[in-house]
């Protein structure tokens, strides 16, 4: 017990020693230079990847060449560095985001798009502001699920949360545009101290529900180094999907299908492709009561 505090303390000094001295820095060059500012955060994050503890196992690369849409399954906070540590990306946040402590600070700075999903004209706005993201060449990353999950499983992909992203209030532009592209990012949290994570140990990991995550968040730190593999799909222009719910349908399987495989330790193997769960099991699902794990959108 006294050691992984130890750890954690080691851990948390690190991450704020290196990590206020390079906020003004990534301030300035969203002002200065917004090529540099959008590759900053990469370089940040891979660091801070470093500085808790996280091996990242990569199967598939982000292009780097065209807009990308990123649809991503959701598990924990550490998901952000971890898809941060992957490519230069910008995140799609729930509004409240914007008013935390210090991850505010971190979030806009790293060029997170805030949603008011309560206010139908916020969303327009934000769809606009995503469609003129994807036109500067960014990397926007789509939690599609909403919320987090144990880490077990890979919730029901909302159609709502595709209408922003593919242009909807925003005229298709991004569903229209032929340079976007889409690509998925399996995230799934493997082992801890070289240790396989059993489907009891994972939601460990997983920040979800309605856990505190100050607590939580020292408790991950306590544990040990964490190993977490990620698979990212082949490009597809954007320009394919009939629609929102096109695009949520197909990028979902393709995510459930690869967090499945990495679960059994049979990635790629396409007998593990998945039955769609039926409309009750998700009607089931989405009756979930909503709370503060609906961090990012």
């Amino acid at each position: 017990m006294a050691t992984g505090s130890l750890r954690a303390s080691a851990v948390l000094a690190s991450f704020f020693g290196f990590t206020v001295p390079l906020m003004p820095i990534q301030a300035v060059l969203l002002k200065v230079s917004p090529s540099a500012a959008r590759r900053f955060p990469n370089w940040y994050h891979r660091n801070v990847c470093r500085i808790l503890g996280i091996t990242l196992k990569i199967e598939g690369a982000v292009v780097q060449d065209k807009p990308v849409l990123l649809v991503c399954n959701h598990t924990s906070w550490l998901d952000i560095p971890v898809l941060s540590a992957l490519a230069p990306v910008s995140f799609v946040a729930k509004l409240e985001v914007g008013s935390w402590p210090f991850v505010s600070a971190l979030a806009r700075l790293q060029r997170s798009v805030f949603v008011d999903r309560t206010r139908r004209q916020a969303t327009g706005d934000a769809a606009t502001e995503i469609v003129g993201r994807l036109k500067q060449g960014d990397t926007i990353v789509l939690f599609a699920e909403g919320t987090s999950s144990d880490g077990n499983r890979v919730l029901p992909f909302k159609t709502s949360l595709f209408g922003a992203a593919a242009g909807q209030g925003a005229s298709q532009g991004a569903m229209s545009n032929p340079d976007v592209v889409v690509q998925t990012a399996a995230v799934v949290y493997t082992h801890v101290r070289g240790v396989p994570l059993t489907r009891a140990d994972r939601p460990r990991i997983g920040w979800y529900g309605d856990m505190e995550m100050t607590s939580h968040a020292w408790g991950v730190l306590k544990t040990g180094p964490i190993t977490v593999t990620i698979k990212v799909s082949p490009p597809v222009p954007l320009s394919e999907f009939k629609d929102r719910k096109d695009l949520a349908m197909q990028t979902e399987r393709i995510v459930r299908s690869a967090v499945l495989g990495i679960l059994r330790g049979r990635p790629g193997d396409p007998a593990l492709i998945p039955v769609e769960p039926s409309q009750e099991i998700r009607r089931q699902k989405l009756n979930v009561p909503q709370t503060r794990s609906e961090k990012w959108t």
